[in-house]
């Protein structure tokens, strides 16, 4: 049985099969996928994804602080083993140091998964597709950094 993303992924392949526009963003096939009776909200599925939007709203709030940084007031920390995982999330202005302390390094561990997906998508990229100058990323962040805190003193 498939899941629920490789359902999702099957309605982007015939989506395209469809021979509708391509490149398409998500809208698009969604529109498509709902006007074709392909997907149809679960009422299941309602909770969850009124979860997904709070999620999303919430990691959309900041506030700047007494030093004039625009900074996140809501983080969140996964809890738990195994299956019995659950997420919580808290104000950076009045959450515990250990909440802090373990969102930030589950933020450095998803953030180092991005990277490492980028670098495999962008090695096989160079390597089988073969352009004439290849598409070079570099992973240290350290001068986009100070670049992005100078202009923001500078501005």
């Amino acid at each position: 049985m498939a899941t629920y993303s490789e359902h999702m992924q099957e309605l982007v392949r015939e989506y395209q099969a469809a021979g509708k526009k391509w490149p398409a963003s998500t809208r698009d096939i969604a529109q498509w996928a709902v006007d074709q009776g392909k997907w149809k909200p679960q009422p299941s599925a309602v909770v969850s994804q009124c979860a997904d939007h709070l999620a999303r709203a919430m990691r959309d709030e900041h506030v700047t602080d007494p030093q004039g940084r625009r900074i996140r007031t809501k983080h969140a920390a996964t809890y738990g083993q195994g299956s019995e995982q659950f997420v919580l999330w808290d104000d950076i202005r009045t959450a515990s140091h250990e909440h802090m302390k373990l969102a930030f390094q589950q933020r450095r561990v998803q953030i180092l998964g991005d990277c490492k997906q980028l670098k495999a998508d962008g090695d096989s990229y160079n390597e089988n597709r073969k352009p004439t100058e290849p598409i070079q990323i570099v992973f240290d962040f350290t001068l986009d950094l100070e670049e992005l805190e100078l202009a923001k003193r500078v501005a």
